[in-house]
């Protein structure tokens, strides 16, 4: 705070003072001063002189003060002592009552900052930073404490926290745009006990548990800290606060925050000190360079603690950074500190905590005379009350944190009271290893209330005391000497012990669970599941209620963060606690609870985050249980530790507490053989009993080697089938794992069940247990497994492995590498290193064959018969397809199959007798052949058995034959051997890991070279088993010299080749001897060539060719070729050597042209092949630019087709290319030919590229199209750029979906890297530059170029455009995609526009002259007026002279207000205010229902006060001579008036979009109050006053009510007079600069910062607006509730205008609102803007909510049926409302509720169903006159006679009290009274009926 500087010269002008009155105080405020104008004139001279003095320190002009220091402090002395005299008057009763206070939240001044040039007075305590006054912009010293990955928490004075996120630590990182997601840049900045200044950025207030924890958000960017700074503020000696923008070579680039200067340190200076970019570090400014803007630093620690700041002229607060020291001297001692002045200007304080001695004694005030000079350094600066806090505190003076050896929670048992402050509490010396100070507030002294707390505690006495917390800068330690803090287990965090009882307090529900809080204040979350024991807790029990008390058990406690438990199992647990992996000991028994289920086990958590793993095995299941259906996640389980690794943190449990001993001896081991019988079947595996009393498994794939197999096996088994060979796999508990895969079986003995068993280089068998991505994982015994990476799986790439290989898939593997001390084994699963050897795989299938056969077929006597190679009669059934069906009569189950191939030349008929030769007979199939070598070869000689064996008997093993191929099943192929016989062979086609993937592929008929396996006397399956030899797919005999030729084939040869078949991608070729290859579409001719490349060739035709690659092998059976051949003649021409194949690289540069072949043509896509292994893909909107090509996209591309592109993008992993069109026009102007470096995403779209759109949305509204022009890219096209000319529809004959050909104008990358496109549909801008297009283009249309900049426009200008959007205030046009301009209500038309949203709506063309431009602002005013005269030109026709008091004039009510009409007086601009009170000689129960804006009036001038711009007008009619004849009343004062929900809601009187959108804008008239409390009552109070009377309860209560209103009157009165005062005054801030000094003289103003808001709106500048509401939240006082609802209603309006999405950004603030307001107000405040702006589906929308959360209301369900009416709903709907109302109403509601919904019928609805529900009340109540008094209101209303007569008649019949009775025929009389002099018969038969009403009452 600044003192003040003396007097003005005598030669300053007084028009150079600023007026401080302007706008100063709050309407309460003003109010409150009417009352004490007489006291304040009396003010001593001297207060007069300090506040004149303070008024020169805001504007320092030069010179000196005419009073000496002396005479300054005697003035403000003499000053205070007159305030304080002054406030004894008015507070002397106050302080009786409520008694002296004590403690520092008591005193006022304490909780208050002071500065010299508010108040001019002397404070009486230091000032201190709280919670409660800390407020944004503040500067403040601190302490760095905690620096963590994405904030800094910094000890702040006073003991407070800050917080710093990540992006508020530097300006650096955010300039540079930093992004290490590695290395926090927090870390980089600051480290911990770095002391750094900083600026408060905001509070929030965080209300939970009926509290409210305010948290202080800072910031140390220098860009805030110094803004402002500039070169000449700088001296040598300062001492400035910066950031490493860059180290160099010689030095360090410092950064300040501002760009006008740098700065530079030496490195010499930290020459030992490693100093890195954007780290902060404090300097002192050794010299200035202001020619070059540079400023030399020096980080000396020395010079630093001795920098002391100089006093300069021009030196401001906002200069003054926290951390300078200056030179001060003592002004006055305070009650808890020192009060210094320094720098001559300024004046700080030093509370108790910051004095040179940290242990202050009782005589600490002797130290600090006056005058006595001392060093300070700044601890915190408030700019907006000039308020300064200074320390003196000795390791501050040098920089150094004041260090203190103390923690929260330690007890200290002889500490020692220095100092007794009755306010504040005690002042200690804590016997710490160094002594530390430490301070107990006076609320922590006892738990009792201490009245006098130096009689109870002496200094120098001995206390017990415990660290509460430590004040980090102060050096200063919390405690308390409660005694109840020193009771309980638990006082902190570091208390809290994993698996301790607790007992707690449930404090907060929500959905996640449960805060409870343990006695000392600490706070827990229970989370939702552990709640409770269920599986699945959906919401917290019943018990967990707040304030409820339970008993917990400590989950755990890291980081402050404590968890706890309620499950019942650990609560009550007498077990050992596992809260660490120490603890683990094997054998253990503890619980714990499950976290995750898999199918190998399950993971469990223990305490404090320790985690285990049970197996499968020790799961204590069943066999084929699985863990799902007997556990769940979350179920606490007991177990025991089964083993431990701690350094890997690695723990396995089991849940077999005590396992069940099994005899050694009889327990199967691992790797044995055992028999088993079939217990039962499940899903996944088969159940066996092994030995009697084991369990046993069979997973469904270990049923077989092969998988076709193991299905068929499954559905034949039973239980009791007994199984002679299983393997013991593994052992899982009780239950053992088996095998019945032969392959397993058989090599039991060879299969590893140990590491140290495996040796690289032999081949094992296993089986696949996982495949992923990477590979496969292969499985022997127990859990021994193997990894065969995806290269080493296949011998050719393949894109899954799970296309090679399934789960369970038996495999040979060949060990590559072994390393038992990582437990790894990598294995080779390839064909080439593991292929069997032997006919094991071919084998095991037949005998498993024969046991399904056997299985499956009760009698198998027909396998006899029907013998391999042997003959057979069978009768032709049917001729199909695929061959000839045979029936046999002894075996009619037994099925032949003769396929075509077979039948020879034999010509066949249904019904015939054929004899065919056996070939295979496989599941009640006979493979039969009719060939004439084959049946031959039985009828030769001897017995068919006997020639069949001798031929057979004659091979040997191992033996080379040559065998023809007869027939090829799925797993097996048979063979015919025509040396031996044509005996019958049997060879595989596959292998143990090529099952899925066959590796020989037969053809019927083809010869090969076979050796023979085993024969059938030595097989088990009795077949003859063949062999294929390795690499012999030949086709003759193997010594023939053609054979050899066909082994010259090789990649690089030259072929001879004759094209067998033209395909649309590939020819077909043959070569060689009977060899096959393709010619793809892409090695034919040339890239360059775009003639279509089969159209010269044609079957038959001769080629040279190059073998060029061996082709892919392929699943799909239809693949006949085997190589991959060229005719491109650069292949041809080029040498072997050169050609040697390698792996194609994507050497296709973006932007480079390739061409292509059509593949496939999709809806939206077409597929192209570049090359045989690349792909290409073209979208149809890159395709063309013309809309009538992509019309017909489809039909333009056919399959084969040359289409030549463009790279736009390169995808290496899926080797795909994306392609854009060239169509004929060559190379595209936007593509570079030079090639670019392959990217995976490139931005091919550029300005002024023609391309082709597809329409996404058409947005509502002006909002324009949004065009499709990528897969994933889309454009915007402004509503200006869709057509040239300007129409009223350019929308018109648009439709989504629709193709356009669009440019584009510009693209730009938003700051969250998303692509922005503008994109225009004009004609002008598709046309190019060349002269055909221009005669192409329409001459005839009107081509109106765009305005591009403001510069382009000048005033007077015609423009035309769109408008934008509409309001109260004017309308907003679009001129182009960068010009908008705005036109002000008055420059509409030149008649009075009522609604201007009707006139002008959204997107209605409009054409106007421009009025004024300002390009520095972007701001465009435009009118549309045909007159040449603007607003301010126009002469007022009436001014005040003209009028006088007395006159009738006539006017335009300008705005409605609770209090009264603002009336715009005719032919003039002059405003008139008529008092409610003046309206009509009949008091008016609703303004808002009987005036509206807009409305002409006739009015009376009452009073004119010319110099206070002031005119009093009265309507009462009355004040009309001409309208004293009138006898009716048009207004019913007994009627009931309904809510008007459209008028009860707004806020009168601020602007644009905050408002109801009226008619004229309300700048001049600024009332204050909102018209909501009106409203509240509309359906209650105001309507009762006719029923009121009736019943006689007025007379009751007159006297009071009178009292009550007369005061109501005076003080509504005072209001009034405060609010035209302002509101007519002329000084009405106009800028942003006024208003910022008006909030800050009234904070707590909604008034002031809503039409702050507006004035920002005027400026089009929207952000500003809704940063101002955010500040007025934030700024404006929680108890001020009705200002921040004022405040909340305008951000809601402000949303619902500007908001985009609008419906979204409302219901977020909407929602915000409903945090701190009243939640009915509040959504009737949403649903009075809903209807005002016609929104009526979203208020519909509300009005269901609304009903459902305030259920119980009157008013919601009136609005609910009111809005019905209005809507136009049928009569049903009504009385279903009305219906579901009466049940959810309270009963004492009800009647009020039916009786306001029958007035609503009257009045909006159906007046029928109004009587019906009026006369069902008086069916129930016939004597309740209120119902029969506002019926017949009603009734009067709508004027039949009749109706009326009759009414009344029955109402004057009943039985009633006197006054009751003469009520209503009072109301008879007057009702006929007023139907004119003709009715007099009427009148006087009703007062005769009055008579003999009394007459009757009188007794005889």
């Amino acid at each position: 705070m600044a003192p003040p500087r003396g007097d003005r010269k005598k030669g300053d002008k007084p028009g150079l003072r600023p007026d401080r009155k302007q706008f100063k105080k709050h309407r309460k405020e003003e109010v409150a001063e009417q009352g004490e104008d007489g006291e304040q004139q009396q003010q001593p001279a001297a207060a007069a002189l300090l506040a004149a003095a303070a008024d020169e320190a805001d504007f320092p002009r030069g010179g000196r003060s005419l009073l000496s220091r002396d005479e300054v402090a005697e003035a403000r002395a003499e000053a205070e002592a007159d305030f304080e005299r002054e406030g004894r008057k008015g507070k002397g009763k106050r302080k009786r009552k409520g008694g002296d206070s004590s403690g520092f939240d008591a005193d006022d001044d304490l909780g208050t900052l002071f500065g010299g040039a508010t108040t001019g007075k002397l404070p009486r305590f230091a000032n201190r930073i709280t919670l409660k006054n800390i407020s944004p912009n503040m500067k403040l010293w601190g302490v760095v404490i905690e620096v963590n990955q994405k904030d800094i928490v910094v000890s702040l004075p006073g003991g407070m926290r800050g917080f710093i996120r990540s992006e508020d630590v530097c300006d650096i990182s955010l300039q540079e745009n930093h992004k290490d997601s590695e290395n926090s840049i927090c870390a980089e900045v600051v480290h911990v006990g770095q002391l750094v200044p900083c600026i408060v950025l905001r509070v929030d207030d965080d209300k939970k548990e009926g509290k409210v924890n305010r948290r202080v958000w800072l910031s140390l960017r220098l860009s805030l800290l110094y803004k402002g700074l500039s070169l000449d503020a700088l001296q040598e000696g300062m001492v400035l606060a910066a950031q490493v923008k860059s180290v160099e070579d010689h030095g360090y680039i410092l950064h300040f925050g501002v760009s006008s200067f740098s700065g530079f340190m030496q490195k010499a200076d930290k020459a030992n000190v490693k100093i890195e970019s954007r780290q902060l570090m404090n300097c002192v400014v050794k010299s200035v360079d202001k020619v070059r803007a540079i400023v030399h630093l020096s980080s000396d620690d020395d010079l630093l603690s001795k920098s002391v700041i100089k006093d300069l002229k021009g030196l401001s607060i906002d200069h003054l950074i926290p951390g300078m020291m200056i030179n001060a001297r003592v002004h006055s001692v305070l009650e808890n500190g020192v009060m210094l002045s320094f720098l001559t200007y300024f004046s700080g304080t030093v509370d108790i905590f910051n004095l040179s001695n940290s242990f202050p004694t009782g005589s600490w005030k002797d130290d600090y005379s006056k005058n006595k000079k001392v060093n300070a350094r700044i601890l915190f600066v408030d700019p907006s009350t000039r308020a300064v806090g200074l320390t003196l505190n000795k390791h501050l003076l040098q920089l150094k944190v004041p260090l203190i050896d103390v923690k929260a929670g330690d007890i200290y048992d002889k500490s020692k009271v220095l100092r007794v402050d009755k306010r504040a509490g005690l002042f200690l010396e804590i016997p710490s290893p160094t002594p530390s100070p430490g301070f107990v507030s006076i609320h922590d002294v006892s738990d009792k209330d201490v009245k006098n707390l130096e009689k109870k505690y002496k200094e120098g006495s001995i206390l017990r005391l415990r660290i509460l917390g430590v004040r980090h800068l102060e050096g200063v330690a919390i405690g308390t000497v409660k005694d109840s803090a020193f009771e309980g287990s638990v006082f902190t965090h570091a208390d809290v012990k994993p698996g301790m009882l607790v007992r707690a307090k449930v404090v907060t529900v929500e959905p996640f669970g449960a805060i409870v809080q343990f006695s000392s204040g600490v706070k827990a979350l229970c989370p939702l599941p552990h709640m409770s024991e269920l599986e699945h807790v959906v919401k917290p029990p019943k018990k967990f209620k707040v304030g409820a008390e339970l008993l917990f058990r400590v989950l755990g406690c890291k980081s402050k963060r404590i968890t706890v438990t309620y499950k019942k199992s650990l609560v009550k647990s007498k077990l050992d606690v596992l809260a660490s992996y120490a603890d683990a000991k094997i054998g253990l028994v503890t619980h714990g609870w499950i976290t995750k289920i898999e199918k190998h086990g399950c993971f469990l958590k223990f305490y404090n985050g320790v985690q285990g793993f049970v197996s499968r095995s020790e799961l204590g299941l069943d066999a084929c249980n699985e863990a799902e259906s007997v556990y769940h996640v979350g179920q606490v389980v007991k177990c025991r530790i089964v083993s431990v690794v701690p350094a890997s943190r690695k723990i396995n449990v089991s849940f077999i507490i005590s396992p069940n001993r099994v005899i050694q001896a009889d327990t199967p081991k691992l790797g044995s053989i055992v028999s088993g019988v079939v217990e039962r079947l499940t899903p996944a595996a088969v159940v066996v009993s092994v030995n009697g009393f084991s369990k046993g498994t069979i997973l469904n794939e270990h049923l077989a080697d092969y998988h076709g197999q193991a299905a068929q096996l499954k559905n034949l088994l039973k239980p009791g089938h007994e199984f002679n060979q299983l393997l013991v796999l593994d052992i899982e508990g009780q239950n053992l794992v088996l095998s019945a895969k032969h392959s397993l079986v058989n090599s039991a003995n060879d299969i590893p069940s140990e590491i140290l068993q495996m040796h690289a280089g032999t081949v094992v068998h296993g089986y696949i247990c996982n495949i992923i991505e990477a590979g496969c994982f292969v499985r022997f015994l127990g859990h021994l497994t193997g990894f065969s990476p995806k290269d080493k799986a296949v011998d050719r790439p393949t894109e899954k492995l799970s296309d090679a290989f399934y789960v369970g898939q038996s495999v040979r593997s060949h060990i590559l590498n072994v390393n038992a001390e990582s437990a790894r084994v990598k294995l080779s699963l390839q064909r080439s290193m593991c292929s069997s050897t032997d006919t094991s795989f071919i084998q095991g299938y037949f005998l498993l064959d024969q046991k399904i056969t056997a299985l499956k077929y009760s009698n198998v006597d027909w396998v006899n018969t029907f013998r391999i190679g042997s003959l057979v009669d069978g009768e032709v059934g049917a001729i199909e397809e695929y061959g000839i069906i045979l029936n046999f009569k002894d075996h009619p189950d037994v099925v032949g199959l003769i396929e075509h191939h077979q039948l020879s030349d034999t010509i066949v008929e249904v019904g015939s007798s054929v004899k065919g030769f056996v070939l295979d007979l496989s599941d009640g199939v006979v493979n039969l052949s009719l060939k004439k070598e084959l049946i031959s070869s039985v009828k030769g000689g001897g017995t068919k058995k006997k020639r069949h064996r001798a031929a057979v008997a004659d091979l040997e093993l191992h033996e080379e034959v040559n065998a023809i191929v007869e027939t090829v099943k799925e797993s097996y192929a048979v063979l015919s051997i025509p040396e031996y016989n044509s005996a019958i062979g049997f060879a595989p086609v596959m292998d143990y890991n090529s099952q899925l993937i066959p590796h020989y592929n037969y053809n019927n008929g083809q010869s090969i070279t076979v050796v023979v396996g085993s024969i059938p006397s030595s097989d088990p399956s009795g077949r003859l088993i063949l062999l294929p030899k390795a690499s012999s797919q030949v086709s003759g005999l193997s010594g023939s010299k053609k054979a050899k030729k066909n082994f010259d084939h090789k990649v690089g040869s030259l072929v001879e080749a004759e094209v067998i078949d033209i395909k649309p991608l590939e020819l077909l070729v043959k070569f060689g001897l009977n060899l096959h290859g393709r010619i793809h579409i892409t090695e034919v001719l040339e890239e360059d060539c775009m003639d279509h490349p089969f159209s010269k060739l044609r079957i038959g035709q001769k080629l040279s060719a190059r073998i060029v690659a061996e082709a892919e092998p392929s699943r799909k059976s239809g693949k006949s070729f085997n190589w991959e051949l060229s005719i491109r003649p650069s292949m041809l021409k080029g040498e072997f050597e050169e050609l040697t194949p390698r792996k194609e690289e994507l050497n296709y540069p973006i932007n480079g042209i390739v061409c292509a072949y059509v593949v496939k043509v999709d809806k939206e896509w077409v597929w192209l092949t570049v090359s045989r292994n690349v792909m290409a893909n073209l979208y149809i909107l890159d395709s063309s630019s013309e809309p009538s090509e992509l019309n017909e996209f489809q039909q333009r591309y056919s399959v084969g087709q040359a289409v030549k592109g463009c790279t736009i993008s390169v995808n290496r992993e899926k080797r795909l290319l994306r392609l854009k069109a060239l169509g004929n026009q060559g190379v595209p102007k936007n593509i570079d030919k030079t090639p670019q470096s392959v990217s995976p995403t490139a931005e091919h779209t550029k300005q002024g590229d023609i391309i082709g759109g597809r329409i996404q949305k058409i947005l509502p509204g002006v909002g324009g199209l949004v065009v499709q022009i990528g897969p994933h890219l889309h454009g915007r096209v402004h509503y200006t750029e869709i057509v040239d000319s300007w129409v009223p529809e350019p929308l018109s004959g648009l439709r989504e979906g629709q193709f356009v050909k669009c440019k584009v104008l510009a693209v730009s990358r938003s700051s969250e890297g998303s692509l922005r496109v503008d994109l225009s549909l004009r004609s002008s801008n598709l046309c190019t530059d060349s002269s055909h297009s221009r005669r192409l283009f329409d001459d005839s249309v009107t081509c109106t170029p765009r305005v591009e900049k403001i510069s382009d426009l000048c005033p007077g200008t015609e423009v035309k455009g769109y408008v934008k959007n509409v309001n109260s205030k004017g309308c907003f046009i679009m001129l182009s995609r960068m010009v908008e301009a705005r036109i002000f209500l008055s420059n509409l038309s030149d008649e009075y526009v009522e609604n201007p949203q009707k006139d002008f709506p959204v997107g209605k063309l409009v054409h106007g002259r421009v009025l004024s431009t300002d390009p520095s602002s972007g701001k465009v005013e435009l009118s549309l007026r045909k007159s040449t005269g603007s607003k301010s030109e126009r002469l007022n026709d009436i001014s005040y002279s003209d009028l006088h008091e007395g006159d009738i004039v006539d006017g335009q009510v300008k705005r409605v207000e609770s209090y009264g009409l603002f009336v715009t007086i005719r032919s003039s601009d002059l405003v008139g205010l008529c008092h409610v009170s003046e309206l009509s000689d009949e008091p008016v129960l609703d303004i808002n229902s009987s005036y509206k804006a807009g409305d002409m009036v006739k009015a009376k001038i009452l009073k004119i006060d010319e110099e206070r711009h002031r005119i009093s007008l009265g309507m009462k009619k009355s004040y009309f001579s001409s309208d004293l004849s009138g006898g009716t009343n048009d207004n019913d004062d007994n009627e009931i008036v309904p809510m008007d929900i459209s008028h009860s809601l707004q806020i009168p009187g601020y602007d644009r979009a905050l408002l109801v959108p009226e008619t004229e804008p309300r700048a001049s008239v600024l009332p204050l109050q909102v018209s909501l409390d009106e409203s509240d009552g509309s359906d209650q109070d105001d309507d009762n006053k006719g029923y009121e009377i009736a019943n006689g309860t007025e007379a009751h209560s007159k006297k009071s009510e009178r009292r009550l209103k007369e005061k109501a009157r005076k003080q509504r009165e005072l209001e009034i007079n405060a609010l035209e005062e302002r509101a007519l005054q002329n000084d009405i801030p106009r800028t942003p600069d006024e208003f910022e000094k008006l909030v800050r003289s009234s904070p707590n103003s909604s008034f002031v910062w809503i039409k702050y808001m507006a004035c920002l709106l005027d400026h089009a500048d929207v952000e500003k607006a809704r940063a101002v509401a955010e500040r007025a939240l934030k700024t404006i006082k929680g108890d001020d509730q009705e200002e921040k609802f004022n405040v909340w209603v305008a951000y809601i309006n402000l949303e619902n205008e500007y908001g985009s999405p609008r419906e979204e950004a409302v219901k977020r603030i909407f929602q915000r609102a409903l945090q701190y307001c009243d939640s009915k107000r509040v959504h009737l405040a949403l649903l009075a803007m809903y209807e005002r702006t016609e929104q009526y589906q979203l208020a519909d929308e509300l009005l269901d909510k609304m009903t459902k959360r305030f259920k119980t209301s009157c008013k919601i369900w009136l609005c609910r049926i009111q809005f019905a009416l209005k809507q136009g709903k049928d009569v049903e709907y009504i009385k279903s409302v009305v219906n579901r109302a009466l049940l959810s109403l309270p009963q004492r509601k009800r009647m009020k509720f039916l009786r306001q919904t029958a007035i609503l019928e009257f009045k909006c609805g159906v007046p029928e169903e109004g009587r019906s529900r009026f006369e069902l009340i008086l069916r129930e109540y016939p004597k309740r006159t209120d119902i029969w008094s506002v019926y017949l209101d009603q009734e009067i209303r709508l004027g039949d006679t009749e109706v009326i007569r009759a009414l009344f008649e029955r109402a004057t019949c009943l039985t009633l009290p006197l006054k009751k009775m003469m009520f209503l025929l009072k109301k008879y009389v007057s009702f006929e009274e007023s139907l004119g002099e003709d009715n007099k018969e009427r009148v006087e038969y009703v007062k005769q009926k009055a008579r003999e009403y009394a007459q009757s009452l009188v007794p005889s």
